[in-house]
């Protein structure tokens, strides 16, 4: 994940996405309502799922892609994330968990197309962040590797959170 080599990048990509698939796995044979079930505090495995979705829109789509779009409307976006409406968001909504996993297919795809043809020089130019508001406002002027090195930290670090939150569950 640390690397700058887009072969890397796509291996860490796979591990972390199959790393995923088993605690799905895991979480599906679990007693029902487990998804939605918050440890300490802390997000169920669909609002973690969620927080995903968010920070593929905000850090791959916008800061990788530069794309403007509003972001997908059941990601799920820290409190101190300013103008979450005006930017596409609905902490109101109540998704299930097959719902999630379906934008987190689409969002991993459309991932691993991008990872498949991006260069070096890609990765290291600096990243198309649009002008105006939007999550995250610190991304300007940061190379697009970073962008992308906060999309997989953010992916690995919620799945150990989630993988220690079911292991809670379980006792």
């Amino acid at each position: 994940m640390r690397s700058d080599d887009p072969a890397d990048l796509r291996k860490a990509h796979r591990q972390l996405r199959d790393g995923w698939a088993r605690t799905v796995e895991r979480l599906r044979a679990m007693p029902a309502g487990s998804e939605h079930r918050r440890v300490a505090g802390e997000w169920s495995a669909v609002e973690t799922l969620r927080h995903l979705v968010f920070v593929h829109d905000s850090w791959f789509r916008r800061c990788c892609l530069g794309s403007t779009q509003p972001f997908t409307g059941i990601g799920l976006a820290s409190d101190f994330v300013p103008d979450q409406e005006e930017q596409g968001l609905d902490r109101a909504a109540t998704p299930g968990l097959d719902e999630v996993l379906a934008v987190r297919d689409e969002q991993s795809a459309e991932l691993e197309r991008w990872l498949a043809t991006v260069t070096v020089d890609e990765l290291s130019a600096v990243a198309p962040v649009p002008a105006g508001p939007g999550w995250p406002p610190y991304a300007e002027g940061k190379p697009v590797v970073e962008c992308l090195r906060v999309v997989l930290n953010e992916d690995w670090e919620h799945h150990g959170f989630c993988v220690r939150d079911l292991n809670m569950q379980e006792r």
